[in-house]
């Protein structure tokens, strides 16, 4: 593997400071992008609305899904039309349930009836995929979000269960399976080998990936002696 240009999966970049949005979106690697709330707020963003709207007078030719932020679901159905209707290219994020633990299905269900594109987020279990799987509707695009990196926080293997996932959406012919929370780059090589067909990558891994992949080993090896070399020099270590 030679770059990030030679990988089959489609790249989405995760992310929501503005600068970088708009750098990785000219990338040709880059085939979409996404944000939440907790990213947004964590770049300082406070008017969600014209943040969103900015962007997309750049991002117009890639996928950006964008995400409700509201536990009243008769209030999440008004902000997924308001937001669907910014853009052909874009994506509504839905999340599994609420704060409160109450299922979205349903409202997934009416908005993919309605012609939605639809990204249902924070799925953890083959349950839910199979919830979702059952509520797409077959003739509008929709992304399904699986969190492979916290189900690896909990030290289970998200690989079988993405694999399974992917079985579970094969009735759903424009349904395609998303890798999310990436913690390192080769959670990005394990996204394809997995079968599927999107993986979301935080702006600063995407860095290290453009950076890193395919380093050969031995080279790598000797910048790591030459870090440890220069940093005791710089500290004045004397035995």
């Amino acid at each position: 593997m030679k770059s990030l240009n030679d990988l089959k999966i489609q790249i989405y970049a995760d992310g929501a400071d503005k600068a970088g949005i708009l750098e990785l979106y000219a990338k040709p690697y880059i085939k979409g992008l996404t944000t939440n709330p907790t990213l947004m707020n964590k770049a300082g963003i406070k008017d969600y609305e014209a943040f969103s709207k900015d962007i997309l007078k750049t991002v117009t030719a890639k996928p950006i899904s964008l995400e409700v932020f509201t536990d009243d679901l008769v209030d999440m159905k008004r902000q997924a039309l308001k937001i669907a209707s910014w853009g052909s290219n874009v994506y509504v994020k839905i999340p599994i349930t609420n704060s409160v633990g109450l299922s979205c299905i349903p409202l997934v269900k009416e908005l993919a009836q309605q012609g939605v594109k639809l990204n249902i987020t924070a799925l953890l279990t083959l349950a839910q995929v199979r919830d979702v799987a059952a509520v797409l509707n077959p003739n509008v695009p929709s992304v399904v979000s699986i969190f492979a990196g916290r189900i690896a926080d909990t030290g289970i293997d998200p690989m079988p269960l993405i694999r399974a996932a992917g079985a579970l959406l094969e009735g759903q012919p424009k349904a395609e399976l998303l890798w999310a929370s990436v913690r390192e780059v080769l959670n990005i090589l394990q996204a394809e080998a997995s079968g599927t067909q999107i993986v979301t990558v935080p702006h600063d891994i995407l860095a290290k990936a453009a950076k890193m992949l395919g380093t050969d080993l031995t080279a790598l090896s000797l910048d790591t002696v030459k870090m440890f070399a220069k940093d005791a020099t710089a500290a004045g270590f004397k035995l």
